[in-house]
């Protein structure tokens, strides 16, 4: 198994074919601006083309074991991890984070497939004493059919592994769009898939701008069987009313407003590390970013002044450059709500302790804002993007109400070295994952996954697994 030459790959990938269609659209550097290729535009009619290729692949591949999708699976896992070298340029390029995160996203996001190559065959049933002598109970857990997935642009190799991984090993057929943003390492995903030696229809790639049009197929499809999203809560809102007609499985991973919590007993040191990985990575556009740091009264300016030296030595330029740490945000329309929240938080009352600017086009300058209002915008919308605002809390309760202010409970962080503080407040918080002394969370073996409306369902783990499978209750009459 070699590394493959050119991943640079432009065509939509439909039952085992790459195709052009009859349009293209630009994919643009945010760190510079300018094209780095011209990808196919697809349309609803090459959407329902994707669907029945996967629907009819199905029918096939549902019915191959589980050790022999497992096989491909890790087959996939080893071709990614070769060419490692080129999706993290093409990341990089793309969606403009640093070298150094997109190579540990490649690991992150493989290590997915890695996962449930081995956990797809762990998918048992079961046998239940039954009340009739005469009669056995048993359930078995089948595939659920033909998946939708939908993607962010901020993750675009994990947030892919991470739905299409179990899809495949539970004998699902896929059928993915990739945001229209970052679709180059989708494409470079599925052709790696086929080289694995993956069946025609079983994983298939379409990009396009019409992202409603495409969306609103997959979602009312008869043929999909299940969809999965990742993106805003407003936009997954509008496709689980569009499954409901179908009465479709659907997992939702939606918006978060992350609340980071230091307790006056906290290593600060170390909760300052936590902070800078929690709100800095990928340039704070990501839906666990911590967005509202809650910090007690009497460490306040400690915490504050450790927290602006630190972010001080982050350095903001072009992802591929040496000792990037912080690039560029996607697009206008991401500067200007970064924008917008400080220009409101500051005319609350907040302080800018450090950056608060424009470096260049997309670069905005890591900042810190303290005593921020809890009436600011920034208190109740995701910023998505690199600033920290710091509030005050006097007490536990005082900070649980803070934390727990929100409409949205995807992560939430704390720092305490009270081990019985660790156990009340993170099974106080309004969240469906909580870091404690840690500013990262997610790992294939566990559920990645929100509460409110955050989302529903989970992603990674043996619960990951088992949202692309139906159970089967089987009962065995006769004497």
């Amino acid at each position: 198994m070699k590394a493959i030459n050119n991943l640079l790959i432009t065509e939509s990938l439909v039952d085992g074919k790459w195709i052009s269609g009859k349009n293209t659209f630009d994919v643009v550097n945010p760190a510079n601006g300018k094209t780095i290729a011209k990808v196919a535009d697809l349309t609803v009619s090459e959407t329902k083309q994707a669907i029945k290729a996967a629907d009819k692949a199905w029918r096939v591949w549902k019915n191959t074991t589980a050790e022999e999708r497992g096989n491909l699976l890790y087959s996939w896992y080893k071709l990614i991890i070769q060419n490692k070298d080129q999706l993290a340029e093409i990341m990089t390029l793309e969606c403009g984070k640093p070298i150094t995160e997109s190579y540990s996203e490649i690991n992150y996001g493989a290590s997915f497939i890695s996962w449930f190559s081995e956990e797809g065959k762990r998918a048992y049933g079961e046998t239940t004493p039954s009340s009739n002598p005469a009669s056995r109970i048993v359930t078995i857990k089948q595939s659920i059919g033909v998946v939708a997935a939908i993607t962010p642009w901020n993750f675009p190799l994990a947030m892919i592994t991470r739905k299409v991984a179990p899809a495949l090993a539970a004998g699902c057929t896929v059928v993915l769009r990739p945001a229209s943003e970052t679709p180059l390492t989708a494409l470079a995903l599925g052709r790696l898939a086929q080289e694995a030696g993956f069946p025609k229809g079983v994983f298939n790639v379409i990009t396009g701008k019409d992202s409603s049009g495409m969306g609103k197929e997959l979602s009312t499809n008869a043929l999909v069987r299940k969809i999965s999203f990742t993106g805003s809560t407003q936009v997954g809102r509008i496709l689980m009313s569009q499954a409901a007609e179908t009465i479709k499985k659907v997992s939702l991973e939606l918006g978060g407003n992350a609340p980071f919590i230091v307790f006056e007993d906290a290593n600060i040191d170390e909760a300052v590390k936590g902070a800078i990985v929690a709100k800095f990575r990928n340039s704070g556009q990501t839906c666990v970013a911590a967005n509202r740091f809650l910090i007690q009264d009497s460490i306040f300016e400690e915490f504050t002044k450790k927290l602006t030296i630190a972010v001080g030595k982050l350095k903001t330029g072009n992802g591929l450059k040496k000792d990037v740490t912080v690039g560029p945000l996607i697009n206008k329309a991401g500067l200007e709500k970064v924008q917008q929240h400080l220009k409101d938080a500051t005319a609350g009352g907040a302080k800018i302790r450090i950056g608060g600017h424009v470096i260049k086009d997309l670069f905005f300058e890591p900042t810190v804002l303290s005593d921020v209002s809890i009436q600011s915008l920034i208190a109740h919308e995701e910023t998505f993007g690199p600033v920290v605002s710091l509030f005050r809390f006097k007490d536990e309760k005082d900070a649980i109400n803070l934390a727990n202010d929100t409409e949205f409970g995807l992560a939430a962080y704390f720092y305490s070295q009270d081990v019985h503080r660790c156990w009340r407040v993170a099974e106080q918080i309004e969240s469906g994952m909580v870091g404690i002394n840690t500013g990262m969370v997610s790992t294939a073996s566990a559920p990645f996954g929100g509460i409110k409306q955050s989302g529903i369902g989970r992603e990674g783990s043996k619960h990951g697994l088992e949202e692309f499978m139906e159970i089967k209750y089987l009962s065995f009459g006769g004497n």
